[in-house]
């Protein structure tokens, strides 16, 4: 059987990691202080190879030993090693960062693209009130020429029927009969129920 090689030289006295995350699991500050100082290496080296970003990478680092501080009774040493389950805890949480920035950034994406896409109903909007311009103009073309002359300057020059009765130089009277006939006549053209 192989045994075990230690960089500092000699082998630590005191309990193994197992032994530790039990003792964290039982809220233990001394144990988890043992624990931190051997995970957090390669805690963080395999954060920031999934992250690659130093800082967020920092970030995750601490929110899994926070973790392995929450959820140290969950450890158990059947399922296998207490590095391999603190590291898939950090590998864990380091991809559901990737994902959850992908996520964001989808999400910024689209915004953006609706942000640059006219709303349904402008567009909708825009088509029909062309439809109706175009059939006013039509409608328009089946009044008499007194008639369109009338309506053109009450209703699209803004005049009253006084102004138009002088500009045209008509009695006030035949100027309202005109503007009757040719907005009856506008509204049937029109479809227009009264």
């Amino acid at each position: 059987m192989k045994e075990a090689v230690h960089i500092s030289g000699a082998p630590s006295a005191g309990p193994d990691l197992p032994e530790l995350l039990g003792l964290v699991a039982r809220g233990d500050h001394d144990a988890f202080a043992k624990v931190y100082d051997a995970v957090c290496g390669p805690v963080l080296g395999l954060v920031r190879s999934v992250l690659r970003d130093p800082a967020q990478s920092e970030e995750v680092a601490q929110e899994v030993l926070v973790e392995v501080w929450r959820t140290a009774p969950r450890f158990q040493s059947s399922r296998g090693s207490a590095m391999n389950w603190v590291l898939t805890l950090a590998h864990h949480r380091a991809v559901d960062r990737v994902r959850s920035a992908e996520a964001t950034s989808a999400r910024e994406h689209r915004a953006a693209l609706l942000d640059r896409t006219p709303e349904f109903d402008e567009v909708t909007e825009q088509v029909e009130s062309r439809l109706e311009r175009e059939q006013v103009r039509r409608c328009m073309r089946t009044l008499s020429e007194l008639q369109r002359q009338s309506v053109t300057l009450a209703y699209y020059r803004g005049l009253t029927y006084r102004e138009v009765a002088e500009l045209l130089s008509v009695p006030l009277g035949t100027i309202k009969t005109r503007l009757r006939d040719g907005l009856i006549r506008l509204r049937d053209c029109l479809g227009v129920n009264a």
